[in-house]
């Protein structure tokens, strides 16, 4: 059933992620559909930036970010390292205005996050999950080894509905400032 006139279905969750430019985001998805179990493998590489945002507030939170939006211009961000995630691997991300675009956000939104998205704010794009840890730390220890920092430009936001698998795009947001 809709909620408010949005198309939004009661109970459907909303995620928000960072967009990459398109060079860094195809070397991002090579890596999860290469490395991520494509049975398990519903979505394109990402970075959340919130994990539940509540979709009967859909048309406050795609103003919020709309307008957020309109005031910021794409900016540097950095691969610095690699994360050991038990089951899985992660680049890990660097990056001041990404730490500041999501702390203004946090405390816009504040009534509205859920423990997890309340949460420090660690970010990472993940390549692997749900293998086996034997399986996530040979990937972990390979690529590794050779690891180089890469640079890639953050350029919008991606508003995403979560129903269980699958996610279905909800709104994509350039950075125009």
């Amino acid at each position: 059933m809709a909620n408010g006139g949005t198309g939004v279905e009661d109970g459907v969750a909303l995620i928000l992620a960072l967009q990459f430019d398109r060079t860094s985001f195809d070397r991002l998805d090579g890596a999860r559909r290469r490395y991520f179990p494509a049975e398990r493998n519903f979505i394109p590489a990402h970075l959340t930036l919130f994990h539940h945002l509540p979709a009967e507030r859909h048309d406050a939170i795609v103003d919020d970010v709309a307008t957020r939006c309109r005031s910021q211009g794409p900016f540097p961000i950095r691969f610095s390292g690699l994360r050991f995630m038990g089951r899985g691997t992660a680049y890990v991300v660097e990056s001041d205005q990404l730490m500041k675009l999501r702390a203004d956000l946090s405390a816009l939104w504040s009534a509205d996050l859920n423990r997890q998205d309340s949460q420090g704010f660690r970010p990472h794009v993940t390549i692997q999950n749900k293998v086996v840890p034997e399986a996530a730390r040979a990937l972990y220890d390979e690529l590794t080894r050779n690891f180089e920092s890469f640079d890639a430009t953050a350029s919008g936001l991606l508003l995403w509905r979560y129903r269980g698998g699958p996610w279905d795009a909800a709104g994509e947001f350039g950075f125009t400032a």
